[in-house]
């Protein structure tokens, strides 16, 4: 009893938390985004969640960094709005590694906000012959130092993706608890195989179902974060494919079972036929998606979470989020088999 009062805590944390803590401030983008060497730059600062207003002008800091040793820091700053800074630079006249273009990110510091990131934010073009050491000597004069360092309870700003990150606690879990539910039924199914009981065989039917469920939670919360990110639900990514080719196997897994009209030999060739259909999920899943080109994390050209996606404060969300949702998915399950234990004993009284 005590780990379904859990899985119920767990999944309201991880709706509660995940949907009501903010984002750390952001900038979306900059306009202009494109200067060469030695100009004089000027370009408009796209905030999120950010609170430029609440301060002097005067308080407000930029920078362009091209590395970690290598910045400059704006030479005036007007704040336009809450959310828009204007900054003027003076472009150096090389770049610090002597190369014809590159990128700089964007540091904002502001007492009210906090430190907002834009990375790669502007594009920057060298025309002339660089000379490194003058380069370097330009570039270093305005280190980034003394940040207003915000220690608050948020999640990470993630452009393109934005408040959707928050989908991260709902669309991963349904992929766990879709391999643990898959992982209980396939055990069920060689107990079958092993010691042909009903309850085997209904245990493994109920968890199959259950993984499919939470499977089809998993690839309709996708879409619609891919909605988001991508531009469309459904771009025909080769993981997207590959989910929906893993749950039509699955699906065929009743199919087989209802085609026949002993039981008893349905539920066996069905214990089968749900080993070959485990078998298949962690190639079509796991593996095939990282041999492609993919818009989804952690396949090949993107990489998955790092450091900057999933901080500390999103695990504390994150990981009961994968609790949950598995325990519930068990529970679901456990009154899925139950009811099919009823309607066996209702078939046996006819």
């Amino acid at each position: 009893m005590w780990w379904k009062i859990t899985s119920i805590g767990l999944v309201v944390y991880a709706l509660v938390a995940g949907l009501l803590t903010p984002l750390k401030p952001g900038i979306q983008n900059a306009a202009p985004d494109v200067t060469r060497t030695g100009e004089v730059f000027a370009t408009d600062l796209l905030g999120y969640n950010t609170f430029f207003g609440d301060a002097s002008e005067g308080q407000a800091r930029v920078w362009l960094t091209y590395d970690d040793s290598h910045a400059i820091a704006a030479d005036s700053i007007s704040v336009l709005s809450d959310t828009v800074l204007r900054a003027w630079f003076l472009i150096p006249n090389q770049l610090p590694d002597g190369k014809a273009s590159g990128f700089l990110n964007v540091i904002v510091d502001h007492p009210a906000s906090g430190v907002a990131l834009l990375p790669s934010g502007i594009a920057v073009r060298q025309d002339t012959a660089s000379l490194p050491q003058m380069a370097a000597d330009a570039w270093t004069r305005t280190p980034v130092n003394q940040l207003h360092l915000k220690k608050r309870l948020s999640f990470p700003y993630q452009n393109i993706i934005y408040e959707s990150i928050r989908n991260t606690y709902y669309h991963v879990p349904m992929w766990f608890a879709l391999m643990f539910l898959f992982v209980a039924s396939v055990v069920y199914s060689v107990r079958y195989l092993r010691n042909p009981t009903r309850e085997n065989d209904r245990k493994a039917v109920a968890y199959t179902e259950m993984g499919i469920l939470f499977g089809i939670l998993g690839l309709l919360t996708g879409m619609v974060w891919a909605n988001y990110a991508w531009g469309k639900p459904w771009s025909n990514d080769i993981k997207q494919l590959m989910t929906a080719v893993a749950l039509l196997i699955y699906l065929a897994y009743f199919i087989l079972r209802s085609s026949f009209d002993e039981p008893e030999k349905g539920a066996r060739l069905g214990a089968v036929y749900n080993i070959f259909a485990f078998a298949t999920l962690i190639p079509l899943l796991y593996i095939v998606p990282r041999m492609f080109a993919s818009l989804h994390p952690g396949a090949t050209g993107n990489p998955a979470f790092g450091s900057n996606d999933l901080d500390n404060t999103m695990r504390m969300v994150f990981y009961p989020s994968i609790i949950g949702w598995t325990l519930l998915g068990f529970w679901i399950g456990e009154l899925r088999y139950r009811y099919l234990a009823l309607m066996d004993k209702l078939a046996d009284l006819d």
